[in-house]
């Protein structure tokens, strides 16, 4: 798995923090890593972006950026707003192949939701995705709605011929209610695609020496972790 490409059903559901406990956890492992932020929107020149968090919080990534738009907003619309350039599919697809010809791992993070536009043309990570042939990992919030944007979106990759390689949960609460222990088995339901971990709520907000010390065991085997999907899954489950 030489790119992996990180989506999310949404927005702010904790695709970063994922994607810096991919980073973590391959670190750990002694591969080399590089974070590819496509376009990032909402942040000003002198603030970090995506990228440099996950640095921050997983360590020694190579960080890059392709664009950056001051508003927080889709990345074709914020770079329309700007008067700026916007980042193509095929752009996003060339500097992922071209990290991955120096390093063991590339992480390239999307923006909102799979669809998310990239360009007039209405081009979207799904679009660089299938050019470089990558995996999709999808990041979904734990709770009450989360089914159907998950089922839609697995629906989409698999439409376009793209390997869903799993689900996460970008925030899994201190105190889950129901209908999210409910979904530990039902994401992978109507996914069609296995429960790849659980990131706790805060997770993002520990030290980086915190965060990397405990990234592998957020993550199933397949992402570099220990986590284990039905324990967890024994553990949250309700009774009946």
């Amino acid at each position: 798995m030489p790119v992996l490409v990180i989506t999310g059903t949404g927005t702010e559901i904790g695709k970063t923090v994922t994607t810096a406990a991919v980073a973590a956890a391959a670190l750990a492992a002694g591969r080399t890593v590089a974070v590819l932020k496509a376009a990032q929107t909402g942040v000003r020149p002198d603030e970090p972006g995506d990228a440099e968090e996950v640095a921050r919080l997983a360590g020694a990534v190579t960080a890059t950026e392709l664009a950056r738009y001051p508003d927080p907003l889709a990345p074709a619309t914020a770079a329309r707003r700007a008067g700026r350039a916007p980042v193509h599919p095929r752009e996003i697809a060339e500097a992922a192949a071209k990290l991955a010809t120096d390093h063991d791992l590339v992480l390239v993070e999307g923006a909102g939701g799979l669809l998310v536009r990239f360009d007039a043309a209405g081009g979207t990570l799904a679009d660089a995705a299938q050019s470089l042939g990558a995996p999709v990992l999808v990041v979904a919030p734990a709770g009450l709605g989360t089914l159907n944007t998950t089922e839609l979106t697995a629906r989409e990759l698999r439409s376009r011929g793209l390997d869903l390689a799993g689900v996460v949960i970008g925030s899994w609460p201190d105190a889950p209610d129901l209908a999210s222990r409910c979904n530990l088995a039902d994401l992978p339901d109507v996914s069609g695609a296995p429960l790849l971990g659980a990131l706790p709520a805060g997770a993002g907000a520990l030290d980086p020496a915190r965060f990397r010390a405990a990234a592998s065991g957020w993550l199933a085997p397949r992402l570099g972790g220990t986590w284990d999907a039905e324990a967890f899954r024994r553990r949250q489950t309700p009774p009946a």
